[in-house]
C-alpha cells in the first residue's frame, strides 16, 4: 500500500462534485485507491468487468436508487456507457433532495476522448482526475533508481527482484495488446501494435515523424496516427507539444513522443537491470521521460508542459507553464556533473523564464551559470507541489 498524493485532492473533489471520473492506465492502482477512500464511509463497489456486477445493473436506475445514501464506486465504467444517462437522472434527483456531492466515483482506463459520452451526458455534474504511476515523492528518494528502472506500476515496482519485475511488465504488455486494446477501438493485430509500441520506445523523447513511423511499419500515415491516438487515449503514450510564442524565431512544430512509464520503455526494449540500462542508447531519453512524468504528476493538472526548440539550436527540454502564468525552464541531465550548453542559454534569452532548473541524479542543490539551479528530481517535485 502506497500513500498516493492524489488522495486528499480526490477527497476534496468529491466534497464539491456529485461525480468524479478517475482515469488511469490499468494496474496503476485506481481500485486500491478507491477502496482506501471508501473505508469508514457507506459505500458500494461494482466492477463492471464482472458479469455478476453488471447483472445487478440490468435495472440500473432502480438498483442505484436504493443506494443513494452511499458513495457508489463504478470500476471500468467505460464498459457500460449506457449508464451515463441513468447517472444524470439520479444526480439531479439527489440534488433536488439536497445532496449535491460525493455520489459517484467512476474509474476508467481510457482518457477523456474515450469517455466523451460522460462529458456530454454529465456536463456540469462531473469532474476529471488522473492517477498515474508511482512517483518519487510517493516511494522515497532512496528508491528513485528502482522506480526509474521498473516504472511506477505498483506490482512492477514492488516485485521481489528485477527479473520478476521485467516478467510482470512483459505480461502486462501482452495482456494490454491481446485483451484490453481491442475493447477501445478497431481490431488491431497485437503483433503490429507491439512493433509500433516498441518503435516508440526506441524513439523515446524524439520529434514525432509519423510518415517515417508509417513507412517502417508498412502502413499509411493515417493508420499510424490512429495507433498513436489510441495509445495516448489509453494514457500509455504522451505527445509533448512545442512551445509556440512570438519570439521571431523559426520554431520546431512537431511534438516529442514519450512512452509514459519508464518501466514499459525498458520492458519493450528488453532492458532488465540497472547495468543494462546504463549501457543502453536510450539512457538519456529514458531519464528525460521519467523526469517529465514525475514533474507533471507533482505539479497537478493546472500546470502545462511543453518543450522549446528552434532551427538555430536554442533548446529547453521541458517548459512548465505554471498556473500564475510564469514559465519554468527545466533542463534534464543524467550526468553527476551537469553542464549547460549554449542552446539552453539562448532559449532562455528568448523566453525569459521566471525560474531555471537543471535536474540531475545527484542530491546536492547548487547554483549554475546564468541563474539556473541544479537540484534533484525530488527537490523540484517538492517545489512544484
Amino acid at each position: 500500500m502506497f500513500d498516493r498524493q492524489i488522495l486528499p485532492l480526490l477527497i476534496e473533489e468529491l466534497a464539491h462534485t456529485p461525480a468524479v471520473v478517475l482515469l488511469g492506465p490499468r494496474q496503476v492502482g485506481k481500485t486500491t485507491l478507491a477502496l482506501q477512500l471508501a473505508q469508514g464511509r457507506p459505500s458500494l463497489y461494482l466492477d463492471l468487468e464482472s458479469d455478476a456486477d453488471r447483472a445487478k445493473l440490468f435495472e440500473a436506475e432502480l438498483y442505484l436508487a436504493g443506494h443513494q445514501d452511499k458513495l457508489v464506486i463504478l470500476d471500468e465504467v467505460h464498459r457500460v456507457p449506457a449508464l451515463f444517462p441513468v447517472l444524470r437522472g439520479l444526480i439531479d434527483q439527489a440534488r433536488r433532495a439536497g445532496r449535491r456531492s460525493g455520489l459517484y466515483l467512476l474509474l476508467g482506463s481510457a482518457s477523456l476522448d474515450l469517455l466523451a459520452q460522460s462529458g456530454e451526458t454529465l456536463a456540469g455534474r462531473v469532474s476529471y482526475m488522473e492517477l498515474g504511476p508511482l512517483v518519487v515523492t510517493e516511494v522515497g528518494e532512496a528508491a528513485a533508481n528502482r522506480l526509474w528502472l521498473r516504472g511506477g506500476l505498483p506490482d512492477s515496482f514492488s516485485a521481489a527482484n528485477d527479473e520478476r519485475s521485467l516478467r510482470w511488465r512483459q505480461n502486462f504488455i501482452r495482456t494490454y495488446l491481446e485483451r484490453d486494446v481491442p475493447q477501445f477501438g478497431p481490431r488491431i493485430p497485437a503483433e503490429t501494435l507491439r512493433r509500433f509500441w516498441t518503435m516508440l520506445a526506441h524513439l523515446q523523447g524524439s520529434l514525432l515523424n509519423v510518415a517515417q513511423l508509417a513507412r517502417n511499419l508498412g502502413v499509411d500515415a493515417k493508420t499510424a496516427h490512429r495507433y498513436i491516438d489510441l495509445l495516448c487515449d489509453l494514457l500509455l503514450v504522451r505527445r509533448l507539444p512545442p512551445w509556440h510564442a512570438n519570439v521571431g524565431k523559426r520554431l520546431v512544430k512537431s511534438p516529442k513522443i514519450y512512452v509514459r512509464d519508464s518501466g514499459l520503455v525498458h520492458a519493450l526494449l528488453g532492458i532488465g537491470t540497472q547495468e543494462a540500462l546504463l549501457g543502453h542508447p536510450v539512457l538519456g531519453a529514458s531519464w528525460e521521460g521519467f523526469v517529465l512524468e514525475n514533474l507533471l504528476a507533482c505539479a497537478g493538472a493546472d500546470t502545462q508542459a511543453y518543450f522549446y526548440r528552434t532551427s538555430g539550436g536554442a533548446e529547453i527540454d521541458i517548459v512548465l507553464y505554471r498556473p500564475d502564468g510564469a514559465l519554468w525552464a527545466v533542463e534534464v541531465k543524467r550526468s553527476l556533473s551537469p553542464r549547460l550548453e549554449r542552446g539552453f542559454h539562448s532559449a532562455c534569452e528568448d523566453l525569459q523564464p521566471a525560474r531555471k532548473f537543471v535536474v540531475y541524479p545527484g542530491t546536492e542543490s547548487y547554483p549554475m551559470a546564468g541563474g539556473a539551479q541544479a537540484l534533484s528530481l525530488v527537490e523540484l517535485c517538492a517545489l512544484l507541489g
